[in-house]
């Protein structure tokens, strides 16, 4: 009550959105989320390759210095059930290296849908630390939902390994020979 009139007085104080406001919030929080997603999807299936390829380039490294120190053959492979090597060129399940004292390290099957492709069956390392390939080979990771984002490791004569790169430009990656990384 106002004590000088004896009537009451209201003030309007605005408080919360109105439903126009509320509505043109969300029209503009779904345009930049239709505009996000695809990229959010692409940064994914990238991310989800850089890191099996990382982890399998660990693991050529673990088995060249498991050989090298042990001054005994090491071999990074596709394991069977008891730890062992399976004799196929078949790398999308358990990957292991395995030294003269059994299983050293091992990562998972890769993820459904994708491929890891390689030539041989295993990749063995003598105590020099030398892999038993006679050429430069690479191993190529082909994500299932876009190969743009294959990536490889190429592994030299002399043992060392190498992650593919863009060398060129054109948005692929290519092996330590330039060539492109291409899913089968």
């Amino acid at each position: 009550m106002d004590n000088t009139s004896g009537t009451f007085s209201f003030s309007r104080n605005k408080q919360g959105f109105t439903l126009i406001e509320t509505m043109i919030t969300i029209a503009i929080v779904a345009i930049m989320t239709a505009i996000a997603l695809p990229s959010l999807n692409n940064f994914i299936v990238q991310m989800r390759v850089d890191n099996e390829v990382n982890e399998l380039q660990r693991l050529l490294l673990t088995a060249r210095n498991a050989a090298i120190n042990s001054s005994q053959n090491a071999q990074l492979c596709p394991l069977k059930a008891n730890d062992t090597c399976k004799p196929t060129t078949d790398w999308s399940g358990r990957i292991g290296v395995i030294s003269i004292d059994g299983l050293i390290k091992e990562k998972s099957a890769i993820s459904t849908g994708d491929k890891l492709t390689f030539t041989s069956q295993s990749v063995t390392y003598d105590p020099s630390g030398r892999s038993d390939n006679a050429a430069l080979i690479t191993f190529k990771y082909c994500p299932k939902s876009d190969t743009d984002y294959a990536r490889g490791v190429s592994l030299s004569i002399s043992g060392r390994s190498y992650l593919s790169a863009d060398i060129n430009g054109d948005g692929k990656d290519q092996d330590r020979a330039g060539a492109t990384i291409t899913c089968p």
